[in-house]
């Protein structure tokens, strides 16, 4: 009996589902705006109702706000998916 590839094997495998990769990244992307936001309002000038001070407040402020939604989007579904996942294992 041949053995079947994992490349081909429909049914994803707990451990390869990619739960981990989410939350991983979700963290790192959350961080990392979080980062920028605090870099922003105590060394690179802070901002106003206008925008940021500087060049590079504008670059913070640009990661803040593109990391910290995007980031949260994935920690949400890497927590489903390990919710989901414990629950099943039960």
């Amino acid at each position: 009996m041949p053995s079947r590839s994992p490349i081909h094997d429909p049914r994803p495998t707990k451990s390869g589902d990619g739960t981990r990769q989410l939350l991983q990244w979700g963290g790192s992307m959350v961080g990392t705006g979080v980062l920028a936001a605090l870099l922003l309002v105590t060394v690179l000038g802070g901002y106003s109702r206008t925008g940021a001070s500087t060049n590079a407040g504008w670059f913070a402020l640009i990661v803040a706000l593109m990391c910290i939604p995007f980031g949260l989007m994935l920690l949400t579904l890497g927590a489903a998916k390990w919710f989901r996942n414990r629950r099943e294992s039960r």
